[in-house]
């Protein structure tokens, strides 16, 4: 029998080529190992302010990218966090078993809440990492894919279950962090020392899956290179030509050294351009497949299956949970 992985879709931001390759892939590849559940965590997406109309949107636009992108509806367990009311259920019981010094030591918390006065902080800011551990623990998930940045919560996913497991019995798997092979790293395009993010400032340094033909093309020509012009991999020395033979690389399903041999001979120009040409060809036919999904029905279809299949296991754990701690009737 398969273990358990459990991992989120942030619906906030269109997806970029970093996303795709970071992300989307790894999930392709998780289902083929372990029992997947993948949730898109909109309850976690308004721990700032957001747009009502544009989050129930991104909602449905994540989900059929991803399934345009080659992750299975039917492998995988993909469901909306907000229609199992079991996730801010047990998140209220963790809450109470989890202590105001682990959640102020956590680096997220800390990094959004620098320099900002004490009216813009909202508490669910400070107690999002317990639900993000409910979502994990409700599942009695083996494994969470986290980068370095992310591990801190899924540590306390694991002292909240021990914790739980010592004072009321055993009731929760404690789940191991996975973090995934280094693999590429697609970097902003205007600061190559920064990941490429769907949420950068300037949306000339990002590649999204939705890009037209023209932005793509633009976006990659004004794309920073490095002095001198020998084209090869130095993510040292040549960051910018590194991460446009990385993107190279990557879309045309060859190794690093194959994509330096390609451009032994070539000019930062002749790579732009043939970098953009490779991504036009690939996320013109992403798109196409994507307008397919979203006019099938398949989102809804996805969804409405994984709902059922996961609200009936986070039933029988929170009520496990909720009894142990002495709540309701029974």
């Amino acid at each position: 029998m398969k273990k358990r992985l459990l991992t989120g879709l942030q619906p906030s931001g269109e997806l970029t080529i970093g996303n795709y390759i970071g992300s989307i892939k790894q999930v392709v590849n998780y289902a083929k190992e372990y029992d997947t559940f993948l949730f898109v965590p909109d309850m976690h997406s308004i721990t700032v302010p957001q747009d009502p109309v544009a989050l129930h949107r991104r909602v449905r636009e994540i989900v059929g990218m991803y399934l345009a992108c080659g992750v299975s509806g039917v492998e995988n367990h993909i469901y909306i966090q907000s229609e199992i009311p079991e996730h801010a259920n047990l998140s209220w019981i963790l809450e109470c078993t989890a202590y105001m010094g682990e959640l102020s030591r956590m680096t997220q918390y800390k990094a959004k809440t620098e320099n900002k006065k004490e009216k813009e902080i909202r508490c669910g800011l400070f107690t999002y990492p317990v639900l993000m551990a409910a979502d994990i623990l409700l599942y009695n998930a083996h494994y969470v894919p986290t980068g370095i940045d992310q591990k801190q919560h899924v540590e306390l996913a694991r002292n909240l279950a021990q914790r739980f497991n010592a004072k009321f019995g055993e009731t929760f798997v404690v789940p191991e962090p996975l973090i995934p092979q280094v693999g590429a790293k697609i970097r902003d395009l205007l600061d190559p020392e920064k990941k490429m993010s769907k949420s950068a400032e300037n949306p000339k340094a990002s590649v999204f899956l939705s890009d037209s033909e023209k932005d793509i093309r633009k976006k990659i020509m004004g794309a920073v290179t490095d002095s001198g012009d020998k084209v090869c991999f130095d993510e040292v020395n040549k960051p910018g030509v590194s991460n446009l033979l990385t993107i190279y690389s990557v879309f045309k399903n060859i190794t690093i050294p194959e994509a330096e041999a390609h451009f032994e001979n070539a000019r930062y120009g002749d790579l732009k351009k043939e970098v953009a040409e490779v991504l036009v060809e690939n996320l013109t036919s992403l798109q196409d497949r994507y307008a397919e999904v979203m006019k099938s029905g398949l989102v809804d279809e996805t969804l409405d299956r994984g709902r059922d299949y996961a609200s009936a296991i986070a039933r029988e754990t929170y009520r496990t949970a909720r009894l142990r701690v002495g709540l309701g009737r029974d």
